[in-house]
């Protein structure tokens, strides 16, 4: 079945939650980890490098992995590939919850970033397909919402989960949770879903995912192994090799485009007005995502403080980003492209003020301000960069650019905690105590700010040239 008609599913309502499920997972096991990093450090022995690849790994994979996960759904069927992917995410969740060594740990999280490309595109793609015209503004809107969510809700769940001790695990609660959500979603999209496919689906580039799986590899190990094993030439070689696949990536997909075929990554699109500045800020933006590493260290680690008690110290972010959130679409009315420099230089105001509480230089309450600060920054943020990118395009490309924006978002997120955390783990070096992690905090969000900042310079070029047409806001907007 192709289409419904247009009184659309009949039993959409009760499909809709299922669908949810598919939408909170993946960014939810992006953020819930980062309050077991030192439960899961001790337990596992593992080295800083190992920590940031379970969550870089994840990124980066969902990454690549996520446009053509979208081509497998409308090649092969939403449902099917929703219930696969949501079968995967959850195997790959109980090896994570069972995980035995750090490389086993790492292996289920590569799987679980592989799953969750899967996944992920159905759920914004069934929902189109089986909502009328005149229904779809609430359900997107309940998407968009379950996002937020997850990615702003995760550290705080990760944080009562652990501490919790249910028969006397801790970190291995975060992940094997998933396992009587995933069993309800696989249950309930197999009864009440139904089969969706494209007219004319687009087909697989599977060249363009081997290259970019191969340059993002060549770029992500050497940056988070290279510290520990003292930069030796190798780490050099890797990064210079990797600028060269990159190249070679782009000039494939030119000529896979040039033969009539379907490249995973349109470089046509970069000819668009502000795309390809809008890609470039894309990229820096998401780099704020090693605050959420480094925060929880330095909480756990530094100052002692329970997971529980770490996951309660995000609710200021949390509360921000709602707020945020709710009043970006209003904000966006008004000020245009003015509204994502704004948004970028309030994230870099609220987390400076955060660096001056931590070291002191003004009273330590004013960290509780500044979190809220930095996530009003974020929740406004997000929804501005997609729109403002995605307006410089044609209408009819604006899912393929919208799908490359968030692809450079999980770029963006993998490559945060790879150099930011890298450079926390640096500072930090073998010290310990509050002071040296405070240190070794403040001197990581410092380089977040100064993306922030760089961020905020570039966009305010953003949004001037004249446009193709300014496409609606993807319901994608929201997300990591």
């Amino acid at each position: 079945m192709t289409t419904h008609d247009a009184a659309g599913d009949p039993r959409r309502w009760l499909a809709l939650p299922v669908l949810l499920i598919g939408a909170f997972l993946p960014p939810l096991d992006f953020f819930i980890v980062n309050v077991a990093l030192p439960s899961i450090r001790t337990a596992l022995h593992t080295s800083a490098a190992q920590l940031q690849f379970v969550i870089s790994a994840y990124s980066a994979i969902y990454a690549v992995f996520l446009i053509t996960g979208g081509r497998l759904g409308d090649l092969f069927g939403r449902r099917r590939m929703f219930l696969l992917g949501i079968t995967g995410f959850t195997l790959a969740s109980l090896l994570c919850g069972l995980a035995w060594s750090p490389h086993a740990l790492l292996a289920g999280r590569m799987l679980q970033g592989i799953a969750a490309a899967a996944l992920a595109p159905q759920v914004l793609a069934s929902i189109r397909v089986m909502f009328p015209a005149a229904e779809q503004p609430i359900a997107l809107g309940l998407y968009a919402a379950t996002f937020g969510m997850a990615a702003t809700l995760g550290q705080l769940l990760g944080g009562v989960l652990i501490s919790a001790h249910w028969w006397g695990l801790s970190w291995q609660l975060i992940f094997l949770v998933n396992l009587p959500v995933g069993i309800l979603a696989l249950i309930g999209g197999a009864w009440l879903l139904r089969e969706s496919r494209a007219t004319q689906a687009m087909r697989l580039d599977l060249g363009g995912v081997g290259l970019l799986s191969l340059a993002l590899g060549l770029l992500v190990y050497p940056l988070v192994e290279g510290r520990e094993q003292g930069w030796p030439a190798w780490t050099y070689v890797m990064l210079a090799a990797s600028l060269s696949m990159f190249a070679i990536f782009f000039r494939f997909e030119a000529r896979v485009a040039r033969r009539g075929g379907t490249p995973l990554i349109d470089v046509q699109l970069f000819r668009h007005g502000d795309f390809s500045l809008g890609i470039l800020i894309t990229l820096g933006f998401y780099l704020t995502s090693a605050f959420f590493l480094t925060y929880a260290v330095y909480l756990q680690s530094g100052l002692q403080r329970t997971a529980l008690e770490t996951g309660l110290a995000t609710l200021p972010f949390t509360l921000g980003y709602f707020v945020g959130s709710m009043s970006a679409a209003p904000l966006m009315n008004k000020l245009e492209h003015r509204a994502l420099p704004l948004s970028c230089a309030c994230q870099a105001w609220g987390f400076g003020i955060a660096v001056a509480a931590v070291t002191h230089a003004i009273p330590e309450a004013l960290l509780i301000p500044g979190l809220v600060i930095a996530g009003l920054g974020f929740g406004i943020a997000m929804p501005s960069l997609m729109r403002v990118v995605i307006s410089g395009v044609d209408t009819r490309h604006a899912g393929l650019a919208s799908g490359m924006v968030i692809t450079a978002l999980q770029i963006s997120a993998a490559l945060g905690v790879a150099i930011i955390g890298g450079v926390f783990y640096s500072v930090l070096g073998e010290r310990t105590g509050e002071e040296a992690y405070a240190h070794a905090f403040t001197v990581g969000l410092g380089c977040n700010v100064a993306a922030l900042v760089l961020n905020t310079l570039l966009s305010l070029a953003l949004g001037r040239a004249k446009t193709a047409v300014a496409a609606p806001i993807p319901a994608t907007a929201r997300q990591h």
